[in-house]
């Protein structure tokens, strides 16, 4: 028979361990900044939670910081915006597999007086004539989804900003935020994704000014860090937020997500081509 002190030493071990492993199930997720500044993850991170008792700790970052997070492994999952670093990421064999989750899409925002006159235009020709007028554009320069998406539309607007830009064209190397805070106070032009404009509190006197444009297109997608080049990895919980993610119940709590009556992520886990 089992003595009583082995008894009691058991019970002592679970009681200690028991605590320990509820807190153990959590996962840390690499995630651009416009889920965080959106206050997206601040509506269904909880939902989840209630759901699997899992709880999600964020960072927040520009997507290629976020993806230098993950190959690093201080992440379980990358939740970013930028396909081609997200493709590159899995070559590199750093992910499992890429899941469309949703999208909404970029608009170009600048004082409400528009001193260029690029209101309703089309991106390429709202660009163009930025450039033109060398109005104040502020760029993030913070290697994020959103810089990323401004150089690919210089690109594909025939523009080599490399060669163009001078001092009208400022990099702050910072977030959404403080792009749209600067180009508040500089009177300047600047490339937002629409829910982070959405969510900012201090608009002043900015306003889109562009939109609707197909080359604006913003597509999320969510990866499983790969567990064969960092083994600590909780993989069984990440994929397990990640199914949450493209499940009807994770799209249902991405679509229900509003400001003003207005919604901020369009849900479409599963689009071909996404």
């Amino acid at each position: 028979m089992i003595s009583r002190r082995v008894l009691l030493g058991l019970a002592f071990v679970a009681a200690i361990a028991t605590p320990a492993l509820a807190q153990d199930k959590s996962i840390v997720v690499a995630s651009t900044t416009s889920t965080q500044d959106s206050g997206l993850f601040s509506h269904i991170l909880p939902i989840f939670k209630a759901k699997t008792g899992i709880d999600v700790k964020v960072i927040a970052q520009g997507t290629g910081q976020a993806l230098d997070t993950a190959r690093r492994g201080d992440a379980d999952v990358v939740f970013v915006h930028a396909k081609a670093q997200e493709e590159k990421f899995l070559a590199e064999g750093f992910g499992v597999k890429r899941f469309p989750v949703m999208f909404n899409d970029f608009v170009l925002i600048g004082p409400a007086s528009d001193p260029v006159g690029i209101k309703g235009l089309d991106i390429e020709t709202a660009l163009k004539a930025i450039v033109a007028t060398q109005a104040v554009f502020i760029s993030r320069g913070d290697r994020s989804g959103t810089h990323a998406a401004e150089l690919a539309l210089w690109k594909d607007c025939g523009i080599d900003i490399e060669q163009a830009k001078g001092p009208w064209y400022k990099s702050i190397g910072q977030g959404m935020g403080a792009a749209l805070n600067t180009a508040g106070a500089a009177n300047a032009y600047v490339l937002s994704d629409r829910g982070t404009w959405l969510s900012f509190k201090n608009k002043g006197d900015l306003a889109i000014l562009v939109e609707g444009d197909k080359r604006l297109f913003n597509q999320y997608g969510v990866m499983l860090v790969n567990p064969a080049k960092h083994p600590h990895v909780k993989a069984d919980l990440g994929q397990q937020f990640i199914n949450w993610l493209v499940s009807p119940e994770g799209q249902k709590a991405i679509a229900d997500y509003k400001i003003d009556g207005k919604q901020l992520f369009f849900p479409n886990a599963g689009a071909p081509g996404a």
